[in-house]
């Protein structure tokens, strides 16, 4: 095996010096893409509903939720991807790390090959299963269709991006998704509407534009990583790599698995959540639906530090260095508070405005959605809390904990208050039930940092 630490570009750059500067410059990145990600699909959203009405909204809506079911299946395998890679840098297994990678490679494209085929033939029969309106259905299956065409695409960027994050580098990846959005918010209109000389193709040019806005970034990615001689790419000496190794994959699926459902435990809750306001009128699921979008990019600073931390300690355990996992775990809280602190102060002086930049002037839905604001916004800094330990001690490879966490407070403590004493001591109840189950998931996440075993925690069983 070659001596790892004899080139520069093989150290792990996370173990080393300043950890607030380091942890800034490496979460950055990250909450930009996740900004970036929400732009590009608003800015879409805007162009399908100005050119092609509500029903082509309904029917992206549709197609929507099955891609992000999607993107959270593989999301948790992902992270599995970025811990385990972090932790071989850290210690210097370079190979090790290749073999991650040459695994990781064959699996994600197998797997990518069958959901999209599977997704293009079934593509009918799925949105049946959800429901879809009959005068959507034709717009929706002509959308979701493409959109499973690109999956390979999507699945190969998300691989990719795992694999910089795991070594260190979130600023890459980052100046992709920014091409890949660009490319999309340009293309949308132009195939929509068929400009220039480009064809009209209703719903489907909104699809084909996302379709070809991933190809040419994810080719365009992999063109560069090549040329600028990544120390993780597969070379012709490496081909014996690709090959499934059967520990990688157990591990990558029983590590996965647990922080894919923690998506899964957060977007039900919010489902039933949204079930119990439908309950109280069109105002009150309006002014819901908005103060929903507000906090989405609340929390985009928390899940940002939180990826940061995951790869930083990942590296650092590898490298044995449980101090400088302890500092990076109090650097991710307090940069937390900072940040997330900053927006909702910002967002509390301007609420008003903020709400009704979505909402018409008449009605009550402004008044409701300033009050939920009021109630609910200062409670993200305690998410951001549970949310930058939970990513420390899963880089340990202790995933079952904070799934299980998760599903406690926001399962049996949110839906439960939310539910059974709205009904006793009002609507406020339901706001409430926001920093209660946040502060449930923050105390039972730090007492388990301080007092359970999860250092002593393994990604994978035997070496490999």
């Amino acid at each position: 095996m070659p001596e790892p630490s004899s080139s520069p570009k093989a150290r792990p750059s996370l173990t080393e010096g300043p950890i607030t500067k380091t942890l800034i410059l490496f979460s950055l990145p990250i909450l930009l893409g996740n900004v970036l990600q929400s732009l590009n699909g608003s800015i879409n959203t805007i162009w399908i509903g100005k050119y092609l009405g509500e029903v082509a909204l309904a029917a992206t809506s549709n197609a929507n939720i099955i891609m992000f079911f999607l993107i959270s299946s593989i999301f948790g395998i992902a992270m599995a991807a970025v811990i385990l890679i972090g932790q071989n840098l850290g210690a210097k297994k370079v190979q090790e790390a290749k073999q991650v990678v040459g695994t990781s490679t064959v699996f994600f494209l197998v797997l990518s090959i069958i959901v999209a085929l599977l997704g293009w033939i079934f593509s009918s029969t799925i949105l049946d299963w959800m429901n879809t309106p009959p005068d959507v259905k034709e717009f929706a299956v002509t959308y979701t269709r493409i959109m499973f065409a690109g999956v390979p695409f999507m699945f190969g960027y998300n691989l990719i991006m795992a694999i910089l994050r795991g070594s260190g580098d979130a600023k890459t990846p980052f100046y992709f998704l920014l091409l890949s959005a660009i490319l999309d918010v340009a293309l949308n209109p132009l195939l929509i509407q068929g400009m220039g000389p480009f064809p009209k193709m209703g719903i489907a040019g909104s699809a084909v534009a996302t379709f070809i806005a991933q190809l040419v970034s994810f080719v365009l990615l992999i063109a560069y990583l090549y040329k600028k001689k990544y120390f993780l790419r597969i070379t012709k000496e490496d081909i014996p790599l690709l090959r499934i190794n059967w520990t990688i994959i157990r591990t990558l699926i029983q590590k996965g698995l647990p922080m894919g459902l923690n998506m899964v435990v957060v977007s039900l809750s919010n489902l039933m959540l949204v079930h119990l306001v439908n309950a109280y009128g069109s105002e009150s699921t309006a002014a819901f639906g908005v103060a929903m979008q507000i906090s989405s990019y609340v929390q985009m600073p928390a899940m940002a530090i939180g990826g940061a931390v995951t790869s930083m300690a990942a590296q650092n355990i590898g490298a044995g260095k449980w101090d400088r996992v302890n500092r990076i775990t109090w650097t991710g809280v307090g940069v937390n508070i900072l940040m997330t602190g900053l927006i909702v102060a910002v967002l509390h002086l301007f609420n008003r405005e903020v709400v009704s930049f979505f909402l018409p002037p008449e009605g009550k839905a402004i008044d409701i959605g300033v009050h939920i604001n009021n109630i609910t916004l200062w409670s993200f800094i305690i998410f951001g809390i549970f949310n930058v330990v939970a990513g420390v001690v899963r880089s340990a490879g202790s995933v079952v904990f904070p799934l299980i966490v998760a599903f406690v407070a926001l399962l049996l403590v949110r839906i439960p208050l939310a539910t059974v004493l709205s009904h006793k001591y009002g609507f406020d109840v339901i706001w409430w039930s926001f920093p209660v189950s946040f502060s449930v998931a923050a105390t039972l996440n730090l007492l388990y940092y301080r007092f359970g075993k999860w250092k002593q925690a393994r990604m994978m069983a035997s070496k490999t």
